[in-house]
């Protein structure tokens, strides 16, 4: 095991046993290619209700960023609930899950599902329809992915709520910010979410999701001291003791230079 990757302080490690030996699993037990992807841009306003880019933006980044890495980009579904979007006419949630559960039924080695947005300590906007629960997106998570291995990524303020509630022996969860602490980077003019724009930079050189987890918090933590922002949004992450070593191991695979 990459020892340099476990780190305290950064991830709310749980209690685990080691594996056996023999049982130890490798990153061609669940290859990236035959993952499940879900990338939700769920709102699309500022504080004053202006439109703004920033979740727009990392939406379309993030998966061409994941493509990158090895996620096969046929399983990648991205979508947003902006109003009049290019193309067409503006998806509501229901038909969103919908999109997330058929790709995770055709993709079945894991799922990564990210949703940038904004937040509030009772969870997540969903649009123009109200909030996302931590409750309702843990019900959501389990009929889609089951037991197999899972990421969720919730990029909004307050996010931290969603941890308690998602963490799972199966799943990895990271947020933008803790429970009570706002994220940064929604307003009019930003290009992306500090958060979001951390996990573009981060996924460059990372080698695994545990790596990104770390690279992620380290570069919002720069981030935020730079830009004098206070109080620190505190990025958080968990990690299921099913797969705790997984994700160690299953490495981030960018074609060879």
């Amino acid at each position: 095991m990459r020892l340099r990757h476990l780190f305290a302080g950064t991830l709310l490690w749980a209690a685990c046993a080691a594996w056996p030996a023999q049982a130890e699993p490798v990153a061609e037990d669940v290859p990236l290619k035959d993952w499940a992807v879900g990338i939700l841009a769920a709102d699309w306003r500022d504080s004053e209700g202006a439109p703004i880019e920033a979740f727009e933006n990392a939406r379309r980044d993030l998966a061409r960023a994941f493509a990158d890495v090895g996620f096969d980009a046929d399983n990648i579904t991205q979508l947003s609930l902006r109003p009049e979007q290019p193309g067409g006419a503006a998806l509501r949630s229901d038909e969103v899950f919908t999109a997330f559960e058929q790709q995770a039924q055709s993709a079945q080695a894991g799922c990564l599902l990210y949703f940038t947005s904004h937040g509030v300590p009772e969870g997540m906007v969903l649009g123009g329809e109200g909030l996302l629960s931590p409750a309702q997106l843990n019900g959501l998570v389990g009929q889609w992915c089951g037991e197999r291995p899972t990421v969720v990524v919730v990029s909004a303020c307050y996010s931290g709520v969603f941890v308690p509630v998602l963490a799972a022996p199966n799943r990895l969860v990271m947020t933008a910010a803790r429970s009570d602490r706002s994220s940064f980077g929604c307003g009019a003019g930003a290009i992306y979410p500090v958060f979001d724009n951390c996990v573009l930079d981060s996924l460059t050189s990372a080698d695994d999701f545990v790596h990104l987890a770390r690279l992620t918090r380290q570069c919002v933590t720069l981030r935020e001291r730079e830009q004098r922002l206070w109080p620190p949004s505190e990025p958080q992450a968990q990690i299921g003791t099913d797969v705790d070593d997984l994700f160690v191991f299953l490495n981030f695979e960018r074609p060879a230079p």
